[in-house]
This record gives C-alpha cells, structure tokens and sequence, in this order.
C-alpha cells in the first residue's frame, strides 16, 4: 500500500469542509499512514482539535509560538518528516498566502519549510473560485510544482450552485498516491480492459459472468499513477471511471473487440483484464420473450478471441492476458501464454472474481511462475506492474 507508514501532514484550514476532513483523517490511517494534523485558528472554529487527535492518534499542532510542549523548533521538525503535505479544505487565504511566500502561522511555515510534495484541495464559494486572483495564484502554485485536486461541482455550503465543492475523499487518497508513487511508466501508452460483457438474449435478459471490473480499474489506476497514459475499456461496472483516464465504455464482446482493437496499434502495454463472454445468443430477439412455454433453448456461438487477435498482431506492444481457472490453473495458464502469445499471464481462479481481494500466480514467457499470497487488489496491481516495468526495461 502506498501510503502505509508514510508521515502524512494534514492542513485543515478554515472552511465549513473542515468537517469532511475528520474522515479523510480516518482514511488515511486506514491505510496505515502516519497522519499529523496542523489546524488554522479559523479551522479549531469550525472543529475541535480533540477530534482530529482521537481520529489520528496524534498531537494536534495549532500555535507557531508555543514552548508549552517541547523546545524543538517546531515547524522544521514537522516539515522534515514529512512525505506530503495535504491542505484539505485549502480556502482561497491559504491558497493565496502561499503564492505569494507568506508564512505568518504554523502551516504556511510548514509548507514553506518543506520539500516533499504538497497537494491542495480548495473547498470555498464558486464566485470567490472563479475570482481571477485566486485562479492566477493557483496557476502560480502548478507552475512551481503544486499539485491540485478538485475542486468538484454541486451545491456548496453557502447555498450558490457551481464549482467549490471538495473532492471526494476517494479522489484526495489517490492523488496523494499519486504524487507519493514512482514514475516508472511515464511515456508508456497502456491499455486496458476491466468487467464482464453482456449477450442480449433479448431487450432484458443476457448471457454475462458475475465480473466486478475492480481487478481492471485498481490497475488502469496503478498504471496512471506511476506516470503511463491509459485507455481503459470497461464492460458494465458499477464502479466509477477513474478520473483523468481515457474511457471507454462497452456492453457486448464485439464492443470491446472494437474498442480495444482501436486503442491497440498505439498502445506499448495491454493488460486484457476484462472477464469477455465466451459465447453469445446466436439470435438476440427485439421484443421481450414471453415465458410462454415450458422449455426455451437457446443457440449459441462462439465470440472473437481478442486476445488472440492481439497476439496474432503484436508489433511493439507488451501483452499480458489473465487466465481465470477452477482446476489446473498453472498448466492452463502456461498453456495460454503460448497459444496466444503473450509476454505475460496472470492466473487465478474463481475465488477473487468480484472481491476485493485475489490471489494470483504471474507467469512470465520463460516459463518461471511467481506465486502471490492473497492480497488486495490494489495491491495486486502494483505487483503486475512491477514485473512489467522490469520486463520492458523500464
């Protein structure tokens, strides 16, 4: 996990978002980082400090002059342990304070004496968003190297409509993993596809496997991450398109033979994920089929095999294919890595198919076969991306 045992300063600043950041204090330790919150005068208004310390098991740092506690310099020593500083919700004082150099409290202090990465999430009215100072001094802060999330659109606080909404806590976490990860990947064009497909039998009824897609997005995430361009072609999935990720949604094999096909001839890594019906309705009826009778049988037929199209036409591009398996899953799994020739293939079996978990075996060309235990399938991904970022040299 990315973020586990890394020292994370979290800036509250003061905005009625405030709240939004206990839980994002929360989240954080759930994933095993270190969390130090630093609160504004403004942001203890709106939120007890005594919250944020039971929620992080750590002292809450209010005061720039205060000798009560230790006699360390205490803006230096913060600043130097840190791996990222996150200042959610940023108002447009503190976005504005640090555009311009001022460090008058704590956390200004702290972002001016460190030099890990620092990632904003403003949170304020969307007149005051849109107002052209504010703008330039967040184009100013892009310019040196600060990174920004959000903000989102919707109903804001103060009753206007528009853009000022915090990002969701979800779209903070990642981009702190994002600023926090290797960028081993960057020019890498990467494809890949996530989720089942659906073979209409008629308007309401298709053929389709239980496929989560959540295998194929954590690495379409992972992948971006760590600095590739990504094409991810998703089959139906409730999971939400990762942002800043060129989309493609499908519905039938066909789609996603189309889609991915399209994508295929520029993209240098294809990770086929997607769990795509083997076979479909040889008749997909226009009108519901009335359950007149006793009995329906319904013919069948064999779908494309895209991954061996793939293989037939592989240039350039690293291909790795997933084998999903209840029995001889490594004999299987070699056996697809030859057949369609691939550079790699991830074995696994029916247990992970929609958890959140799995278990796989990655099997490289040679033959040589690396066993995973069971881990979360973010974890999973950065795992396959390891092996693939040292096969290609990167």
């Amino acid at each position: 996990m990315i973020l586990k045992d890394k020292n994370i300063v979290l800036g509250i600043t003061g905005g009625i978002a405030a709240y939004k950041a206990l839980e994002l204090t929360r989240l954080l330790v759930k994933k095993g980082a270190n969390v130090y919150p630093v609160m504004t005068k403004s942001a203890a208004e709106f939120i007890a400090p005594l919250s944020f310390q039971t929620l992080s098991g750590n002292p809450v740092y209010t005061e720039l002059f205060d000798i009560s506690k230790d006699a360390s310099i205490r803006h230096i020593d913060i600043a130097e342990k840190a791996d990222i500083i996150i200042i959610a919700p940023a108002t447009a004082n503190v976005i504005g304070k640090v555009a311009n150099g001022i460090a008058d409290d704590l956390l200004t202090t702290i972002i001016m004496a460190s030099k890990c990465p620092k990632l904003f999430a403003p949170a304020m009215n969307v007149n005051m968003y849109e107002n052209p100072i504010v703008q330039k001094n967040i184009s100013r802060l892009k310019r040196v190297g600060y990174f920004f999330v959000g903000p989102d659109e919707g109903e804001l606080a103060c009753g206007y409509e528009g853009k000022g909404r915090l990002a969701p806590l979800e779209d903070i976490i990642y981009a702190a993993e994002e600023c926090l990860s290797p960028k081993d990947m960057k020019g890498e064009k990467v494809l890949v596809t996530a989720g089942p497909t659906r073979e209409p039998i008629d308007p309401v009824r298709f053929i389709s496997n239980s496929s989560s897609g959540k295998m194929g997005y954590a690495i379409a995430k992972a992948a971006k991450r760590r600095g590739a361009e990504v094409v991810l072609v998703s089959g139906p999935s409730y999971l939400k398109p990762p942002s800043c990720i060129t989309f493609v949604s499908v519905a039938t094999a066909d789609e996603m033979s189309d889609a991915a096909m399209r994508h295929y001839p520029q993209s240098t890594v294809v990770i086929m994920a997607a769990a795509v019906s083997d076979y479909k309705p040889m008749i997909s009826h226009r009108k519901k089929v009335k359950k007149d009778e006793a009995k329906l049988a319904i013919e069948i037929e064999r779908t494309g095999d895209i991954l061996q199209e793939m293989g037939n036409q592989k240039r350039r591009q690293f291909l790795v294919g997933f084998a999903l398996e209840t029995d001889d899953i490594i004999v299987n799994a070699k056996k697809k890595l030859k057949t369609k020739n691939l550079d790699l293939v991830v074995a696994n079996s029916t247990e992970g198919f929609s958890s959140d978990v799995n278990q796989v075996a990655i099997i490289h060309s040679t033959g040589e076969v690396a066993e995973l235990p069971k881990l979360s399938k973010d974890e999973v991904a950065e795992r396959i991306l390891d092996v693939i970022v040292k096969e290609i040299g990167k």
